[in-house]
């Protein structure tokens, strides 16, 4: 790919916010009162229509339920809720440093993230600062496409106002830097803060130090 990299969209989960940790993972299940592969297989199959904003987070969660046998009432529903949100809680402060570097040197960063109605208001309501970093928002539940539809991608290409061959994506997930790729964008596969910043480095064009 010829053309060079004049702004960097990044995936939230898993890549500016750390994974769901064994023990917020175990309070989800202690909750849901199950931790089989089979309530996992749940969780993620029906994740992309709660992140497109299809269902809110009770539909979704009577959909887990009905899939694995345990329905859920009301209550049980909005404990859920919390604990699932806490899970996705925590921002790497090393990524935060980072997106700090890149705007203090005048590359221009977006977000493209897989999120619900519910975590994106969690995350407007308590990390205003972080969502406030970036120039393009894709949250999925808003612009109603998820990755690795190419509707997600194209959307924040034309957010930023530029054709995508001048777009960097970095994710956690291989499967939506390809999906970045095959609109045109650049991918970086993310495997941790130090091997990203090496690689943003050694483009000249974002002029990192």
């Amino acid at each position: 790919m010829s053309s060079s990299p004049q702004a960097v969209l990044f995936d939230m989960f898993g890549v500016l916010v750390l994974d769901q940790t064994p023990a917020a993972r175990a309070r989800l299940t202690g909750a849901v009162g199950d931790d089989s592969p089979a309530f996992w297989d749940a969780y993620w199959d029906l994740r992309q229509d709660y992140d497109r904003g299809d269902l809110d987070g009770p539909a979704y969660w009577t959909a887990v339920g009905t899939r694995i046998g345990r329905p859920f009432d009301a209550r049980a529903i909005r404990e859920i809720i919390a604990l699932d949100l806490d899970s996705w809680s925590h921002v790497d402060p090393h990524m935060v440093r980072l997106l700090h570097t890149l705007t203090a040197h005048g590359v221009r960063i977006g977000l493209l993230s897989n999120i619900s109605h519910d975590l994106a208001a969690h995350y407007e309501r308590h990390h205003p600062d972080l969502l406030g970093l970036f120039e393009v928002l894709g949250l999925s539940c808003r612009i109603r496409s998820a990755k690795p539809e190419p509707a997600a991608y194209q959307w924040c290409a034309r957010a930023f106002g530029l054709p995508p061959e001048h777009i960097l994506f970095v994710d956690d997930r291989e499967a939506n830097v390809k999906g970045a790729e095959a609109i045109g964008m650049h991918g970086h596969h993310f495997t941790g803060h130090e091997p990203l910043r090496t690689a943003l480095a050694s483009r000249p064009e974002l002029r990192l130090p």
